[in-house]
């Protein structure tokens, strides 16, 4: 496959490794805005994020979704390093990507830099774009707008990192309505969105929802007692000699198909459809039938085409207006409709679905996933996160009536909580950050060793993080003839953090070593963890027998992830049981005073904090 080459190319493509993972910091957390308090923000709350950023959508009486204020983020700072950031927390975990980022058109804009040297613009696209990969979901895609300036070079750029057969659609969307008269050679009246998949073997899309415009369409011009319907064309773009025959109108008259078609069925095909009615031949009875689609019988929506004009979507200049309405002293340069985001959420998503823009602006993607039910994180740097995009998404949960809102029935709710990235998680030596807590090294202890983001579950209050499982595919003979693929869990290993009080015993000289006392203690949640059992809830962990667990500052709450990983400890219905003891323990701490033989006889392997975590 061919590859783009730049200057500075090699070490582009090993930036996102050598970016230091930073804590994210809690400013604020903004809820809709009663009388007293629209004048001020919430009081700021630096605490920095735990574990607990993964949340489920949550189900209500009266909503299928509901948007949680846990589950939203309003990240400031620059977005490489923030996308660093997520990783532990999200990685695998984000349904769809849009991103709008500096086109490059070397037009000075104030909120962005847009006249990067071409290496440059490239070389800071690259880490980017690798590191949103790995936070998309197996069944995920990225959106991407850009122009003729660095297009058709990103299509090759993002070739290379998603896989040219990722690749989904070239989307064109009409951005303007007047042309530009004073442009030197054409004016540009589009922009590109490009689409690709994680992996196209696992990505669907939706259908777009019908338009009253296409509705429109559907006539009933011979009073059919199964409503109003549509004429189809009934030949294909091809000759077949066996599907090219004469066909007798009600007129008398023999229609064929023109030069170089064919019809699309066989005559047995278009006698049984004559019969039911399905065919029109005009007002007069002797035209070249046609396909009678009835509005009943056809899908929910339409597939989604890849040339999108402003009347469906928006343009710029309705962007701006939208952006003006919610801030009139200062426009935003380069803005999105909300109708254009819309559309695009409508394929890739659905309620519920975790939605990340990188190159947030002045938030419109946030706005619109928050108006649509939609979980989202948004990175934007400066003050611009602040001075712009905190203020819109506020309006919008305080019920903003502007953009798509009258569409989707938006009346306000939900919240968000507005971030900074703080200190880097590890320094030059690799010592950690003292403002660190367990669920935030947990995070990153359970992506070192399984590669995936921790997720819900577990087993609060207990140094136990997760169960690493592998799934391997079999073929059952059961069913008399049947031979459905089942899946096997094999357990690989399973993980225990000991570090930041998560033990009743704080001492630093105790509470998060490896003492004989401790691993009997492991040792017996380990065996209840995994206890032969068709449960899918654990017991009560302070019902373990040995030394007692307690919720230390930032106590766990998490659960297993990794390939084929179970968010219960439990084994799942039908799976044969593993023993405990064949089990391994993988053990996290800052000292350990077993000797080899012991930590081997148990089933243990011990690695140091921070010596043997490499998350730098």
């Amino acid at each position: 496959m061919p590859t783009l080459d730049w200057l500075n190319r090699p070490s582009a493509f090993t930036l996102a490794a050598r970016v230091p993972y930073r804590l994210l910091e809690q400013v604020s957390v903004h809820t809709p805005s009663t009388p007293a308090q629209a004048s001020s923000p919430p009081p700021a709350d630096t605490t920095p994020v735990q574990a607990e950023l993964v949340e489920a959508p949550t189900e209500t009486a009266t909503s299928p979704i509901r948007t949680e204020i846990t589950d939203n983020l309003l990240i400031q700072g620059d977005n490489l390093e923030a996308l660093k950031a997520l990783l532990p927390f999200y990685r695998g975990q984000v349904k769809c990507i849009f991103i709008d980022p500096p086109y490059n058109t070397k037009s000075a804009f104030e909120h962005y830099d847009d006249n990067l040297e071409h290496a440059q613009w490239l070389s800071m696209m690259l880490p980017r774009l690798q590191l949103l990969r790995e936070l998309l979901r197996e069944d995920g895609s990225i959106w991407v707008t850009i122009d003729d300036n660095e297009g058709h070079y990103l299509k090759v750029l993002m070739d290379e990192v998603f896989g040219r057969g990722n690749f989904v659609a070239n989307v064109v969307w009409q951005k303007k309505y007047s042309p530009q008269n004073d442009a030197e050679f054409f004016s540009a009246m589009h922009d590109h969105v490009f689409v690709y998949a994680k992996n196209t073997a696992s990505w669907s899309r939706n259908l777009v929802p019908r338009t009253a415009k296409q509705d429109d369409a559907y006539k009933n011009p011979d009073d059919d007692p199964r409503g109003i319907w549509k004429a189809s064309d009934l030949t294909r773009a091809e000759h077949r000699d066996r599907d090219f025959y004469a066909i007798t109108t009600p007129s008398g008259k023999q229609v064929f198909p023109a030069r170089g078609r064919s019809w699309s069925r066989p005559p047995e095909e278009i006698d049984r459809l004559r019969t039911d009615n399905r065919l029109w031949f005009g007002k007069k009875g002797d035209a070249i039938p046609s396909l009678k689609r009835f509005l009943t019988e056809v899908k929910d929506g339409v597939v989604p085409q890849t040339i999108w004009f402003r009347d469906e979507v928006g343009d710029n200049q309705d962007a701006k207006k939208e952006v003006k309405e919610l801030n009139a002293d200062e426009i935003f340069g380069t803005p999105k409709p909300e109708a254009l985001i819309r559309r695009l959420l409508e394929i890739a998503t659905n309620p519920g679905d975790l939605v990340l823009d990188s190159f947030l602006g002045s938030g419109t993607t946030a706005a619109v996933a928050h108006k649509m039910g939609r979980r989202w994180i948004g990175i934007e740097m400066g003050e611009h996160a602040a001075t712009h995009c905190l203020p819109r998404l506020q309006k919008v949960i305080d019920g903003e009536p502007g953009g798509i809102s009258k569409a989707v029935n938006w009346t306000g709710g939900g919240g968000f909580r507005f971030m900074k990235l703080g200190a880097p998680v590890f320094d030059a030596h690799g010592r950690i950050h003292p403002e660190v807590r367990f669920a935030t090294l947990a995070a990153f202890v359970w992506q070192q060793e399984t590669g995936s983001a921790l997720a819900g579950g577990g087993w609060p209050g207990t140094p136990y993080l997760g169960t690493n499982y592998t799934i391997d595919s079999c073929i059952s003979n059961e069913d008399e003839g049947y031979s459905p693929v089942l899946s096997k869990k094999t357990p690989q290993f399973s993980v225990y953090l000991l570090f930041n009080g998560i033990l009743k015993d704080k001492r630093p000289a105790s509470g998060n070593v490896l003492t004989q006392a401790v691993l009997d203690a492991l040792l017996t949640l380990h065996r209840q963890i995994h206890a032969a059992s068709d449960s899918t809830q654990p017991a009560d962990p302070g019902s373990l027998g040995g030394r007692a667990f307690c919720a230390g500052q930032g106590g766990a709450r998490a659960a297993g992830g990794g390939h084929g990983a179970e968010r219960s400890a439990a084994q799942a219905p039908g799976d044969t049981p593993t023993p405990a003891a064949a089990i391994p323990l993988l053990v996290f701490g800052e000292a350990c005073r077993l000797g080899a033989a012991r930590l081997k006889l148990a089933n243990v392997t011990f690695k140091h904090i921070p010596y043997d975590v490499k998350a730098r």
